[in-house]
């Protein structure tokens, strides 16, 4: 068996665990063993001098998430032939390994969210990314023009694994990429299946296609390189099943709303991986009644529309839902009944599912009509799509229902698993079995008769299979057709040809009648199976429809109104509310607020007043708004009309990076950087602070000039909302038309200050920070120093001319360092 043993692991590289299955445990051994038993929190023993520990067969989910979980790599070996029909060693073969990205096991995944695994591949003209969700069978690519966005997109799906080929892990774009995501395992991939030839070759020949261009794909080397690299890595590598992956989609940047990692965070989108920190926009949205619909509602936030007759289909589907409750309801009640038919239908495709993932299809497969018929009768064009892309399948509905049992047990080589009635072979062996039970019942009577043993039982157990056992003091009234088998302390044990016979017929029956159970089973599996892209393509569309019957609900419960989507560049919200911060438990009233920008005379607005006043809100609501717009969302405003936005950016708090020696004023300025030169006059910006980490003038000045090149760049010309507690920043209104000055309301009295939360036109004349710090304890003496300092750095703001010295142009020999002039100027 060690030789067994070893020959297995020394075909698996070093670094991966082996599950080595003896019986009912995994065993571990030597390295694999001294590795496991910490992490499993296990005991470590040893036989023979060899390390080793093991844990249940039955258990084993528990335990690979807990590897999972500390990034390890698992290799499974199975028993592939019954122990008692092997001559000398059971055949064991390797049949699957395990890696943080590619686990399918129900009780480790997140239901809400997809579990992705990554492909990365640098070529001349950029990043190709392939995300591949085996647990569904979702597969997807896209190509990345810069690191920076690759590493926005490893992000936004946060896969647990990024497989890149061997030849270009040392890559310093796509290290850049991955460096600083937390929790991401890098796997290195076979180089020569990245080529473009070999991970063509390995797409069309598991699509069963010619080209790649049915996919669009065709010619697109990085996209093509990454993801046939990375189905090469899980088909070979790997050695698992990916049959039920049946198709490749690719995304095209420009149909959507681009959110970088900084926006998602900024403004709590999503929770972070591996965070239980509440309060994101995801948290009040999230009404719906599948898995998948959790799924999709979080793909719709991260990846909105930017296309302005998809956004209307999405919004008419949600009004048409919200004009009639009853329809709503309805749906809302149909779907409550559907299970994660996509993860289903994935566990059954790789040949992985049991007999109550059968059921769970049937269950879900007979809600299918009657969704379709639901949504096909609301009469918008959305709907229709997604009730054609809807499959019924009365056959299999059928077939499941007269095959198995309502609560089969998980096990599927034990029996228990088929209906009476399904399978007249199958009838009669488990008649076989039932009449056994009675013979033996009626044998055991007879042979007390007989003998006159009234202790006499008839037994059984795996070692000797059917027995009569006898009192020793009964011993000498046993009969000479008895047969000695077995002698213990108080008992001796039996046997007699007509109970020898009666064990060869009724045993092997039962035995016959589980491996028949075992065969129907799998039949029926792979019938299911033959559906697998028709039913995953079911899954999506009855995903969709949980998605936008979600949107509605929440529409009509949260006070939401649908938004007038148009291809301008206005974006005007009368009485708009922050989605999240007015959800928030104990919080006081919230405060409605208008917001007006376009490409003309409101490109900038300049808000100021003091900490805690509602700036910080105000900005994000408005970014939330056009996304939740432009997700397909109804929002919360009495009024909004939208003009489609291409990104939207956001600069907000103070953070550093002193892993990658990066201070909070670099961050700072990095992320100001990346806004500067990717910003659009389709774009949305949000700043909240420019300038803050460095000294007040620097700032200043670094916080201007921005603001000027956003107005003034002609390719960039970016709505943008600028919150700053740089009050000097309003003399930007005197020099730029584009520019307007907002405030939040204060009352102040005494010296302390009351917030309105209202947002209203004009500039701040101050700050109130002096009275802020007074809110938060400091002492009196502090104040009214500060005060006074206060009043002597205010002093002389203007120059002569009436405009703010700040906004002075200086001449160009002074900029170049020739501050003083000399005799000869002018000369």
């Amino acid at each position: 068996m060690m030789r067994q043993y070893r020959r297995i692991r020394d075909e698996l590289p070093s670094g991966v665990i082996l599950f080595f299955r003896l019986g009912d445990f995994y065993e571990m051994f030597y390295e694999d063993a001294r590795q496991a038993a910490p992490l499993l929190d296990i005991a470590l023993t040893r036989r023979n001098r060899v390390p080793m520990c093991g844990v249940p067969v039955h258990a084993v989910e528990s335990y690979l998430a807990k590897l999972m979980k500390a990034g390890r790599k698992v290799a499974i070996c199975d028993q592939v032939e019954d122990p008692a029909e092997a001559k000398g060693i059971v055949r064991r073969e390797l049949t699957r390994i395990v890696t943080p990205g590619t686990v399918t096991e129900e009780t480790i995944l997140e239901s809400n969210r997809n579990h992705f695994l990554a492909g990365v591949y640098a070529s001349a003209d950029g990043f190709g990314l392939a995300r591949l969700d085996l647990s569904t069978g979702s597969f997807a690519g896209e190509e990345a023009a810069t690191a920076d966005a690759l590493q926005d997109e490893l992000k936004r799906f946060a896969p647990r694994e990024v497989v890149v080929a061997d030849d270009q892990v040392d890559d310093e774009g796509l290290r850049a990429a991955w460096s600083g995501i937390p929790g991401i395992e890098v796997s290195r991939g076979d180089s020569w299946a990245f080529d473009y030839a070999a991970a063509r070759e390995c797409l069309t020949r598991h699509f069963g296609v010619h080209s790649l261009d049915g996919f669009g794909c065709e010619g697109k080397t990085a996209v093509v390189c990454a993801a046939g690299g990375v189905l090469h890595y899980v088909k070979e590598e790997l050695r698992r099943r990916v049959g039920h992956v049946r198709s490749f989609r690719v995304c095209v940047p420009a149909d959507f709303l681009v959110l970088d990692d900084a926006t998602c965070l900024n403004l709590d989108l999503v929770p972070a991986p591996g965070a239980a920190k509440p309060g994101t926009l995801l948290d009040v949205l999230d009404a719906t009644r599948t898995a998948m619909g959790a799924r999709e509602l979080r793909n719709w936030i991260l990846r909105p529309l930017a296309d302005v007759a998809g956004i209307r289909a999405r919004h008419d589907a949600v009004a048409r839902l919200c004009d009639d409750r009853a329809c709503l309801g309805g749906i809302r009640e149909t779907l409550g009944t559907v299970r994660d038919l996509e993860r289903l239908v994935a566990r059954l495709g790789s040949g992985a599912g049991n007999a109550r993932d059968l059921r769970a299809v049937c269950q879900s497969l007979e809600a299918v009509p009657r969704i379709r018929e639901q949504v096909g009768a609301c009469g918008v064009d959305l709907f229709g799509r997604l009730a054609s892309a809807m499959t019924v399948f009365p056959e299999l509905v059928t077939l499941i229902g007269r095959a198995i049992v309502p609560e089969p047990p998980a096990v599927v080589r034990e029996g228990g698993i088929v209906q009476d009635g399904y399978d007249a072979e199958l009838d009669a062996l488990r008649r076989a079995a039932g009449e056994g039970r009675r013979w033996l019942a009626e044998y055991q009577a007879g042979e007390q008769r007989r003998t006159g043993i009234r202790t006499l039982k008839v037994r059984h157990n795996k070692v000797f299979g059917y027995y009569i056992e006898v009192s020793r003091g009964q011993v000498g009234n046993v009969p000479p057709s008895y047969t000695r088998k077995q002698t213990l302390v108080n008992a001796e044990r039996f046997i007699t040809p007509e109970l020898k016979e009666f064990e060869n017929r009724i045993v092997g029956a039962h035995e016959r009648a589980v491996a028949l159970e075992y065969e129907i089973f799998v039949r029926v599996r792979e019938t299911v199976a033959a559906e697998t892209e028709r039913m995953q393509a079911t899954a999506r569309a009855v995903a969709a429809v949980d998605v936008v019957a979600t949107l509605a609900d929440r529409a009509l419960v949260l006070g939401y109104r649908r938004p007038s989507m148009t291809d301008g560049d206005r974006i005007r919200i009368r009485a708009g509310r922050h989605p999240v911060i007015e959800q928030m438990p104990d919080a006081e009233r919230f405060v409605p607020n208008d917001a007006l920008l376009d490409g003309d005379r409101n490109q900038i607005a300049i808000l100021t007043g003091p900490n805690m006043a509602g700036k910080s809100t105000y900005i994000r609501q408005t970014a939330l708004i056009v996304i939740l717009a432009q997700m397909g969302s109804f929002v919360p405003a009495e009024e909004a009309e939208i003009g489609v936005v291409d990104r939207v950016f956001t600069r907000v708090g103070a953070s550093d990076d002193l892993i990658r020696g990066r201070s909070t004023f670099m961050v700072e300025m990095q992320e100001t950087a990346n806004i500067l030169h990717h910003a659009t006059s389709a774009s949305l910006i949000v700043l909240d602070e420019i300038g803050r980490g460095t000294s007040t003038f620097d700032g200043i000045s670094i916080a201007w000039a921005v603001a000027e090149y956003l107005h003034n760049a002609r390719n960039v010309k970016a709505k943008t909302l600028f919150a700053t507690h740089y009050h000097e920043l309003t003399d930007l209104a005197l020099t730029l038309p584009g520019v307007r000055n907002y405030n939040v309301l204060v009352r102040e009295k005494d010296d302390r200050v009351v917030f309105l939360r209202k947002i209203v036109p004009g500039a701040s004349d101050k700050s109130y920070g002096i009275q802020v710090a007074r809110l938060a304890g400091l002492p009196d003496a502090v104040l009214e120093r500060a005060k006074e300092i206060l009043a002597n750095l205010e002093e002389g703001e203007l120059g002569e001319s009436g405009q703010p010295k700040i906004a002075r142009r200086r001449p160009r020999k002074e900029r170049e360092g020739g501050g003083q002039l000399t005799f000869l100027d002018g000369v």
